[in-house]
């Protein structure tokens, strides 16, 4: 599924449980239908997308199925695809009734539960040359805890930059030359460009979440057990606290109902804001007057890492089959191909991302296409922004404790021991 973020956490409450299915251990894969490596591959497989059938994509994928059906002409590949709502119910049900498809788009999240229960394959066992031609980072985001092996192909990916509105900063005497490089220079920015301007305009849009943390370099996780509760997180939050005293950081930041700066953006509200490269394409559509004084910059500190991939269930029954296909849809040429259609992405192989140019040369918007090339020299150091046993309920108890210390109510020591023990205590 191609999205903003790029990220899906959890829905609240669903946890993919499927010890019962499995008998707690997983169902081991039956042997291949095809023949052995170095044979000729034949039989049947399903290959399952999210929310990319459509006018767009759904001509791409014609061709990468018939070029592999070309390639091997005992093989059929059936393809289907999954709406955007409800994709993670849809993955409980097939796990739950052993009817994964052979070869599955999966993000982290969603490979990690169905790891954890030993419904798919460990591709570093399969063909370990293959795992490391993908970006490592991307790699590691499909290697788990206690459990041994990776579990998908990186396949697309997304990091952020930052987007500066150099008209609301021009109000403040504010160039491009006088951008910050580092995370206390945007709280300098900030409190500077506020002063300036009688509060006018913001800089800091959003409270602090987890990936805040990771971002600024926090060791988030630590001996099997969450550990943000650190003296750098303390004196971070802390100096979003100030820039909150400053009239730096507008209120509804804090709000339950809060957008998202980058909505805020694109309302004209504040002149900074964090996502991928794909929002100079948003902006293209649903603020255009803003495009021509919008700037891109390298994120400051860790740069966050979003990626889907694509697993081999080990419940197929056309294993070698699978993982060639799986190999094919993920490799080098195809990636490319797939990001001149989905632009502001990333490919998954260390190859095209080498030679950005291979996918950023057809992005006609400027903004994007420059965007694009800054976030490609950064996505080889991207890391994913969440622990992986991080869930979307311990996302929210962090983000209302740690809005209570920015806002002062209680102090910013306080909030992350809460959020550190609740976090925590869930994982037990």
């Amino acid at each position: 599924m191609v999205n903003k973020g790029l990220r899906l956490v959890l829905a609240a409450g669903l946890s993919l449980t499927l010890a019962a299915c499995t008998g707690g251990g997983g169902t081991p894969a039956p042997a291949p239908e095809s023949g052995e490596a170095g044979g000729a591959l034949s039989g049947e497989i399903t290959f399952q997308t999210w929310s990319l059938k459509n006018d767009r994509f759904t001509p791409y994928f014609e061709s990468v199925i018939d070029a592999f059906e070309t390639e091997h002409p005992d093989v059929t590949v059936n393809w289907m695809d999954q709406p955007g709502d409800g994709y993670e119910d849809k993955i409980l049900q097939q796990a739950n009734s052993n009817t994964l498809p052979d070869v599955i788009n999966l993000p982290p999240e969603f490979a990690y539960k169905l790891a954890q229960v030993d419904q798919l394959t460990d591709l570093r066992a399969a063909d370990a040359a293959t795992v490391d031609l993908y970006v490592p980072g991307a790699v590691t985001a499909y290697e788990y805890p206690e459990i041994e092996g990776v579990y998908a192909y990186p396949w697309y990916l997304g990091t952020d930059l930052n987007f500066w509105n150099m008209e609301l900063l021009g109000k403040a005497g504010i160039t491009e030359a006088d951008l910050p490089t580092t995370i206390d220079g945007i709280f300098e920015l900030a409190s500077k460009v506020a002063k300036e301007t009688n509060g006018e305009v913001k800089i800091i849009s959003e409270s602090p979440k987890m990936g805040t943390l990771n971002n600024a370099g926090v060791e988030l996780i630590k001996d099997g057990q969450f550990a943000f509760n650190t003296p750098d997180a303390v004196a971070l939050i802390d100096k979003y606290h100030q820039a909150f005293l400053d009239g730096a950081l507008p209120a509804e930041a804090l709000s339950g109902n809060y957008l998202g700066n980058s909505a805020l953006f694109k309302q004209g509200k504040v002149a900074y804001t964090t996502a991928s490269a794909g929002f100079a394409s948003e902006l293209e559509k649903e603020a255009p007057t803003l495009l021509a004084n919008t700037v891109a910059t390298a994120r400051i500190g860790n740069p966050p890492l979003f990626v889907q991939g694509i697993s081999v269930a080990k419940t197929s029954k056309n294993p070698t089959v699978a993982l060639e296909f799986a190999k094919f849809v993920t490799n080098n040429d195809n990636q490319i191909e797939f990001l001149k259609i989905a632009q502001g992405f990333f490919p998954g192989t260390q190859a095209a991302n080498d030679n950005p140019e291979s996918f950023t040369s057809v992005i006609e918007n400027a903004l994007q296409k420059d965007a694009t090339e800054k976030a490609a020299s950064s996505i080889k150091n991207a890391k994913p922004e969440y622990p992986i046993q991080f869930t979307y309920a311990m996302d929210t108890y962090f983000k209302q404790q740690v809005a209570l210390a920015v806002r002062g109510d209680i102090s910013s020591q306080e909030a992350l021991d809460k959020a550190l023990q609740n976090a925590n205590d869930s994982m037990e």
